[in-house]
C-alpha cells in the first residue's frame, strides 16, 4: 500500500450513528483525532460541516479546502491537511 492506509477509513455504519433526523452531525475533536490517514469525502464533508452535493462539487473542481486524493472513482481526504485547516494539527 502508499504512503496512505485507506482501507481503515469510518465505515458507513459507525457514520450512521452519528447522523440525527437525516443530517449528518458534526464530529468532535476526540472523533477527529483518531481518524486515520486519509478519510473517505463524506467524513471530510462532515468534518467541515459540508453537505454531500457542496462537498462533491469543491472536490471535483479542485476546490475542496484541503488535500483531496483521487483513487480510481473514489475521493478520499487527506486528514492531515483536514486537521491543520480545523486548527488541530499536531
Amino acid at each position: 500500500m502508499g504512503a496512505f492506509a485507506v482501507g481503515s477509513v469510518m465505515d458507513g455504519a459507525r457514520m450512521r450513528e452519528n447522523k440525527g433526523a437525516g443530517r449528518a452531525k458534526g464530529m468532535s475533536r476526540e472523533e477527529l483525532l483518531e481518524l486515520p490517514a486519509a478519510v473517505d469525502l463524506e467524513t471530510g464533508n462532515r468534518a467541515l460541516g459540508l453537505g454531500r452535493s457542496k462537498g462533491y462539487e469543491l472536490a471535483k473542481r479542485g476546490q475542496y479546502p484541503c488535500k483531496v486524493l483521487r483513487l480510481g472513482s473514489a475521493y478520499r481526504v487527506v486528514t492531515a491537511d483536514l486537521l491543520a485547516l480545523l486548527g488541530l494539527a499536531a
